[in-house]
């Protein structure tokens, strides 16, 4: 076994939350930080090369594809427009700064598509929003990536609310739409599993908190308001991060990214510990990687910096350093073996040595980003939102493998498993692997 295969042995075992039956249980498979362990998979693509099928999706959402068993899982959002006097009124009463698209009402539902053959076998209603909140442009109602477990899709969809569905019968199996913020862009964070407990993020410009569900009933298990001192300005409290269970030096804890801090809890929801990472970090989207002793996150907008915290041996994590240069405020970073590399999303790559924050290059892919990279089968995959994927050789020295270019826009992360890439852009869900070379005619 070579070295950047034991490395991530190691990182598996160092997130806490276990694989259970699914190959792809949640955004960033298995270990939550964009590792797979599929293999044979393709580095070229295209509309007709490599494709066994492309399935069709409606409504419109960024969410990932989750897999477990047969069956591959997604959110979808179906708006429908508000009446012109409706609209009238409730635009009137908008405090926000966003372009709006007013609607009366947005129907979340899960889609669940076979896995061999494409075909959409589900399309399943799940909650109803009235008069929702708006999105960003860039944003849509399902971007957030549910959670397969044992048979049970949990859905979040921020403060729209939360579902789980019984992916045997397809059966709403409970609902929870109690917890509310105001998100000024739309949902981003993606709930985890951690025992017991369906946990997620709502840092609103209103207000900010982490929140637990029991799992099996739906009701609240707990609520934790973020601790630290937040900046006067409500627009600069928002954020859309999605938390990472891990094992700090010994203890389980889940690590929770927010603007201007980065939180740990326990199970029960107490605070372990904090760290202020600085003012003007708000609106990040990332989810944090873990490896060396040391946590990888950025710190959204305003002033972008990927920052190292060491927590190996402290009993308070601090800020080992900090990178100024091209850091993301959507997509995560990735670690491979002692190589971090992250994109932003005006799309500069930039690799790191992970111990000490020295570049070993940054380049220019192209386009913009939203969706995270994901590492697979020795390669690292790139995906812009114009739908062009480069597929990029880990390494200290810039290496382009392939580039592969299909039709729709990419919002959502990589799943991988059987040998097979899936892919979802804004209209349809692709099915991607090596294709046995055509025999020349006798």
């Amino acid at each position: 076994m070579n070295s950047t295969r034991l490395l991530f042995a190691a990182a598996l075992a160092l997130v806490s939350n276990s694989l259970t039956g699914a190959e792809w249980p949640g955004w960033r498979g298995p270990d939550g930080q964009g590792h797979a362990t599929a293999t044979g998979l393709p580095t070229a693509w295209s509309e007709t090369q490599n494709v066994t099928w492309k399935t069709e999706l409606p409504g419109r959402a960024w969410s990932s594809p989750v897999i477990e068993g047969k069956q591959i899982w997604l959110t979808t959002a179906l708006e429908t427009m508000a009446k012109k006097e409706d609209a009238d009124r409730r635009l009137k009463s908008n405090t926000g700064n966003q372009p709006l698209t007013v609607l009366d009402h947005v129907e979340f539902r899960a889609l669940c598509v076979d896995r061999d053959s494409g075909k959409l076998l589900h399309d399943l209603p799940l909650l109803t929003a009235r008069e929702p909140q708006w999105v960003h442009k860039d944003n849509s109602y399902a971007s957030c990536t549910p959670v397969i477990e044992n048979g049970r899709l949990y859905c979040h969809f921020g403060a729209m609310g939360n579902a789980c569905l019984d992916t045997r019968s397809g059966k709403v199996l409970w609902t929870n739409t109690s917890l509310v913020v105001m998100h000024e862009n739309g949902p981003g964070g993606s709930p985890v599993l951690w025992k017991n407990l369906l946990v997620f993020h709502l840092d609103g410009s209103d207000s900010q908190f982490i929140a637990a569900l029991d799992k099996n009933t739906g009701k609240l298990a707990w609520k934790t308001p973020r601790s630290g001192e937040m900046n006067k300005d409500p627009q600069l409290r928002k954020s859309y991060g999605t938390p990472l269970v891990l094992t700090l030096n010994g203890k389980e804890q889940m690590v929770s990214p927010a603007s201007d801090w980065l939180y740990s809890y326990d199970e029960t929801g107490k605070e372990l510990w904090r760290v202020k990472y600085g003012q003007l970090g708000f609106s990040l989207t990332p989810r944090p990687v873990a490896g060396h002793g040391m946590i990888y996150m950025s710190t959204g907008f305003m002033k972008a910096q990927l920052l190292a915290v060491r927590y190996q041996g402290l009993e308070k994590p601090e800020i080992a350093w900090r990178f100024e240069k091209g850091a993301p405020t959507i997509p995560s970073p990735l670690l491979v073996g002692e190589e971090l590399y992250f994109v932003n999303d005006g799309g500069m790559l930039t690799c790191l040595d992970a111990k000490s924050g020295t570049e070993h290059y940054r380049e220019r892919l192209g386009g913009n980003f939203s969706a995270s990279p994901t590492f697979a089968d020795g390669k690292i995959y790139f995906h812009n939102r114009e739908g062009l994927t480069t597929v990029v050789k880990p390494g200290k020295t810039f290496t382009v493998i392939e580039k592969n270019q299909v039709s729709g826009k990419i919002f959502a992360s990589l799943a991988a498993a059987d040998h097979a890439l899936f892919l979802r852009t804004d209209t349809a869900l692709y099915r991607l692997e090596n294709k046995p070379a055509k025999q020349a005619a006798r």
